[in-house]
């Protein structure tokens, strides 16, 4: 059981003692240390909120809802709903910030507050901790009851949010109608049952959903990893399919299976909505320094720029505005359009994908076949009391020394026949390992010979 309160917001466990779990207690003071920086601010006292469909969802979102109406602050509910709807929901229905209910990838236990400024993108580190500090202290005020907040609801969210992605330019409905393509598409039990089949209706597209129903009761593990897709796979050769599609509960990641029931990889997601981007328009790009090295590759190929940045969306929507990237995200099939909105959009990634599959007439297989091959493993430690972090990083720096060494985020060792990067991390009481190489085996000597200094 646990309880991280970071920088972009709150996230625990359902259940157990205030301060050690996600319960009541820390739900209303942390969305009350929202409401204060919204206050202090002085701008639009109203704040838009949607949840994905975990079992906890209701229970969260009406506690949170009912702390901002007792602090005079106006609420637009969207009800269920994805990550990347609110996002755009914020400067659509103007608002001055937003919270989305949802544990992303983590098990059904798990729910979160994640914060949103008034541009509907994640908070900064500075105001993230600046909420921590009003939290810390305690001293949460409230409105009296002739000043209290107005509550109201919002039904067509997802609609615009669909109407936006059919606008995009790099969006081809007519070619991907043409295609006849056929897919499964994994909902895992939340709001990409709602969200996918609007968008696959208008685009013409054949589907078939799985794990559709029974909200918050996830049918496996809800990060979209190769082990967790293994029904989504035999669906897809079962069924004849020309692909899979599988997206986390808030449906802000994306991953693909391909028609013989391999695994696409979710490093190749972002990959292969570059590579259709870029071919169609000069720029520059920017993912994490967890993700492959691939996406450089392509984007070197046609003229651009590729810059990594530091785990984390805010890190790689803030390195995009620097370099003006007209692509980016993260390599854990997280899809970032600027000239949509700057969050993390499986919907968006979902369309410009199938214009890529449809106008290149290629099967999965050979899509991927046209991509830098490159195996990434992600391992992990769990992060308890006893781990020295500081201790093993400065031995690693220390053996590793005529290498490559990056300390942006975390520890980042670039070997000449790949990468393993340490960081510890911001959902998970757990210390991170990845590691990158042109095959597995490389990859596995390469973790092996960090984790022996460990």
């Amino acid at each position: 059981m646990a309880l991280l309160k970071t920088i972009s917001g709150i996230r625990g466990t359902i259940g157990g003692n205030p301060g050690e779990n996600l319960t009541p207690v820390d739900v209303v003071e942390c969305t009350a240390g929202l409401g204060i920086w919204l206050k202090r601010r002085n701008g639009i006292q109203k704040i838009v909120v949607g949840r994905d469909g975990r079992i906890s969802g209701s229970i969260i979102s009406q506690l949170a809802i009912n702390t901002l109406l007792s602090m005079g602050i106006d609420v637009i509910d969207l009800g269920f709903s994805t990550t990347p709807t609110v996002e755009m929901m914020v400067t659509k229905l103007q608002t001055g910030a937003g919270i989305i209910f949802t544990a992303s990838h983590n098990p059904k236990e798990w729910n979160a507050l994640k914060f949103l400024n008034q541009d509907g993108e994640f908070i900064s580190s500075n105001d993230g901790q600046e909420i921590i500090d009003i939290i810390n202290a305690g001293s949460l005020t409230f409105a009296d009851v002739d000043h209290l907040g107005q509550y109201s609801k919002y039904e067509g969210a997802i609609e615009d949010h669909i109407s936006q992605i059919l606008q995009y330019k790099h969006v081809n409905i007519n070619t991907i109608k043409s295609a006849n393509l056929h897919v499964i598409v994994d909902c895992i039990n939340s709001t990409g049952s709602i969200a996918l089949p609007p968008l696959l209706d208008a685009l013409g597209v054949k589907y078939t959903l799985i794990n559709a129903d029974d909200y918050g009761n996830f049918a496996h593990n809800p990060e979209p990893l190769p082990k967790h897709l293994e029904h989504l796979s035999a669906t897809v050769v079962s069924e004849n399919a020309h692909l899979g599609i599988s997206v986390d509960p808030d449906v802000d990641r994306l991953a693909f299976v391909c028609e013989d029931g391999s695994m696409f990889g979710e490093e190749y997601t972002l990959v292969a909505v570059a590579d259709y981007i870029l071919s169609r328009e000069k720029g520059n790009t920017v993912s994490n320094l967890s993700s492959t090295r691939a996406l450089a590759d392509v984007t070197h190929k046609y003229g651009g720029h590729y810059s990594a940045s530091a785990v984390g969306e805010v890190n790689v929507v803030n390195e995009m505005k620097l370099t003006n990237a007209i692509i980016g995200g993260e390599g854990n099939g997280g899809i970032i359009v600027p000239d949509l909105h700057y969050g993390r959009d499986a919907l968006a990634g979902i369309a410009i994908f199938l214009s890529l599959l449809a106008e290149r007439k290629l099967s999965m297989t050979a899509l991927k076949a046209t991509y830098p091959a490159y195996e990434i493993i992600k391992d992990k430690l769990e992060l308890t009391p006893d781990l020295d972090l500081e201790k093993i990083f400065a031995n690693i720096k220390t053996t590793f020394a005529n290498e490559k060494i990056n300390e942006i985020d975390g520890l980042k060792v670039d070997f000449a026949e790949g990468w393993v990067h340490m960081r510890k991390s911001n959902t998970e009481p757990i210390v991170r390992i990845y590691c990158e190489a042109a095959d597995v085996a490389t990859a596995q000597s390469l973790i092996q010979k960090v984790k022996a200094v460990i």
